[in-house]
């Protein structure tokens, strides 16, 4: 049974979910000179007005009448435009006027001005598109939707408050890893500058055709494509080779330094994705080392869906600190608890002395067991400030100076790397993804993955 003070509440918050309008707002204006008047009519129109509004009151529609929905990816890149939408069903009598408003958290950035005006007929849906972007990675509740509904003369409005109870996941971005694949399916990776290089022989995964050389293995001859170009076309195939890619990102105070207003650590974050997106499509395994002045994430070595998703699971709450890197410590780790020969991608920068030694101390020792490739992330900025210009005042000379005295400690140790057999990726964030893939294939080729 429901009692009469279930009723009252009930009533209450219903009445509190009423707002006027603009028009009520404007016929109260218009008649108000007649209280000047004649007070017998003003009271007429006064009771008129309220008449009027509890009409409208009551051709409001109910909160089961309407069904608000939010679609959104549930998994999202940082920094990626995504396109989301609302959808509004009525079984009301008639077409509702309403207006949308959502409760959005503030790392999701929608240029769509909140507040819009639709309409939804009787028995059907009205859907509202918006574009988005993530700012901040983590797993973020999107909030209440409201939806105001106009009255049938428009004198009252309702507001309908909604809870979905969505979730989205921001990762680093997934961009890349999904215009590659689109790329991949259309056979234009060289859009993206990657460049698609294969080791032939005898494998089993088909690579291309090429006219048939005497010495070819007669049992590759295709007799379907000899028929059609009439001439001997034999297949080629690629050498499969499976083996494991340990990807390592730093995260302590270097790689908290802007480029184009984004951390250099989320331009790392985003490479590594799509290289373990690409090392498990050539059927390698793929594991990942995160750290600063501590251990802060390992992921062993697995192949497939698995690998992909405890990276992605350990790289969306990975944040990078102002503390020194311990390069101790992450190739302790590796050496502990990977003790298998392994392509080494490590993420970083060398750009002072003492970090520089650090580098080259431990990424020499472990080249002896390793195949390692340092893939440090140059900054731009201190590029173009060691280079003067006519115009520069005194002060800007020194920074100029101070810039070019960085730049040749890091170059400086860049060499001493590669001298000690450590192959160096010295690139800019921006061309980062494609230099590191690029350098991937290029060792797979070669069959020294």
């Amino acid at each position: 049974m429901i009692s009469v003070r279930q009723v009252i509440e009930y009533v209450g918050r219903a009445l509190v979910s009423v707002i006027p309008t603009r028009r009520l707002v404007a016929l109260v204006a218009v008649l108000s000179p007649i209280w000047l008047v004649s007070e017998k009519a003003a009271v007429y129109a006064l009771v008129l007005i309220a008449a009027a509004v509890i009409l409208d009151m009551l051709l409001l529609p109910a909160k089961w009448q309407l069904t608000a929905e939010r679609i959104v990816p549930s998994n999202v890149g940082l920094g990626d435009k995504e396109c989301g939408q609302y959808r509004v069903r009525s079984t009301a009598p008639r077409t509702l006027r309403f207006t949308l408003f959502d409760a959005l958290p503030r790392i999701i950035e929608s240029p769509e001005p909140r507040g819009s005006a639709h309409s939804v007929v009787s028995g059907g849906e009205t859907t509202v598109p918006f574009t988005f972007v993530a700012r901040a990675r983590g797993s973020w509740p999107l909030g209440p939707v409201v939806l105001r509904i106009e009255g049938t003369l428009g004198l009252v409005q309702r507001s309908l408050r909604y809870e979905p109870a969505d979730m989205m996941l921001v990762t680093p971005s997934l961009a890349g890893v999904r215009h590659l694949r689109l790329l991949a399916i259309q056979h234009r990776l060289r859009d993206a500058g990657i460049r698609s290089i294969r080791k032939r022989g005898e494998g089993s995964t088909f690579a291309s055709l090429r006219e048939y050389s005497v010495g070819d293995d007669p049992r590759h001859v295709d007799w379907k494509a000899t028929a059609r170009r009439q001439k001997l076309m034999t297949r080629e195939y690629t050498v499969e080779q499976g083996q494991t890619v340990m990807i390592a990102v730093d995260a302590g105070r270097m790689m908290t330094q802007l480029a184009s207003g984004v951390p250099r650590f989320e331009y790392a974050l985003s490479a590594a994705t799509l290289l373990a997106s690409v090392a498990v499509q050539a059927g390698d395994q793929v594991g990942l080392l995160l750290f600063d002045n501590e251990l802060r994430a390992f992921v062993p070595p697995a192949r497939g869906d698995k690998a992909m998703r405890g990276i992605r699971q350990a790289l969306i709450p990975a944040r990078a600190t102002m503390t020194e890197p311990d390069y101790a410590t992450a190739f302790r780790t590796l050496a502990t608890r990977h003790r298998k020969r392994s392509l080494i991608v490590l993420f970083t920068d060398v750009i002072d002395p003492r970090s520089s030694q650090a580098v080259i101390a431990h990424t020499v020792r472990s080249a002896m067991r390793h195949m390692l490739v340092v893939v440090a992330l140059r900054n731009d900025e201190l590029v173009s400030a060691a280079i003067p210009t006519q115009h520069s005042s005194s002060s800007d000379l020194y920074a100029s100076v101070a810039a070019e005295e960085l730049l040749g400690a890091r170059n400086e140790a860049i060499v001493r790397m590669r001298r000690a057999g450590v192959s160096v990726l010295d690139v800019s964030p921006k061309q980062l993804a494609s230099s590191v893939v690029n350098h991937y294939l290029e060792l797979k080729a070669r069959g020294s993955v």
